[in-house]
């Protein structure tokens, strides 16, 4: 069998979320766990994309990189974040994920996740070391993504609040110098204004 033929053998079995032929084939010495796609993907990447939980632990635990990039430098830590994959998000940090990585925007996983409405990721990723003020390559923070890419609604009104309460740097200008408070009276965000003035947002 072609190493191709061998990769799509393991890269369908995770589509198809079969435990039991990815157990099998993994404990085939003949396969390479992180075995790439034409996506750059891992199985471990593949299972993440899908949730498939049972069969992204079994990878971890049989030795799968959490940090493999794909073709557009997504790896499993970083998607399972900015997709809200919290329980996958977990495990790989708990089996060495990279929190300084960055995707292809530059930007750590809060930043995505924050943007993307994922509270409960948000709030399990401020327990960790993921730096709360890092800034992409758009000049964004965690905390401005979740102003001028959302609809100011409740569910990023409560991720800009547990970015307060974790002391994120309210006055971090985008890369034209402009506030997220500036954005957020822009756009008529009452509540997310409150927010950012109550701890004198400028």
């Amino acid at each position: 069998m072609s190493n191709s033929a061998m990769a799509s053998e393991i890269h369908d079995a995770v589509k198809r979320n079969d435990i039991r032929s990815v157990q099998h084939l993994i404990n085939d010495k003949k396969h390479k766990i992180d075995e790439r796609d034409h996506n750059g993907r891992s199985p471990l990447l593949i299972a993440t994309h899908l949730n498939h939980i049972e069969i992204a632990k079994f990878l971890i635990d049989s030795g799968a990189d959490v940090n493999l990039k794909d073709n557009i430098q997504d790896s499993a830590y970083l998607y399972a974040g900015a997709q809200g994959r919290l329980e996958i998000l977990k495990y790989t940090i708990k089996n060495g994920a990279d929190l300084k990585s960055t995707n292809r925007f530059g930007g750590t996983t809060l930043i995505p996740a924050a943007e993307k409405g994922h509270l409960e990721t948000v709030k399990y990723l401020l327990t960790t070391s993921v730096d709360i003020n890092h800034v992409n390559n758009l000049g964004w923070t965690a905390l401005m993504e979740a102003v001028v890419l959302s609809d100011g609604g409740v569910v990023h009104q409560n991720i800009i609040s547990e970015l307060i309460k974790a002391k994120a740097d309210v006055n971090i200008p985008d890369s034209n110098g402009v506030t997220a408070l500036t954005h957020a009276k822009k756009r008529n965000f009452k509540e997310i204004v409150k927010l950012l003035e109550n701890v004198n947002a400028k």
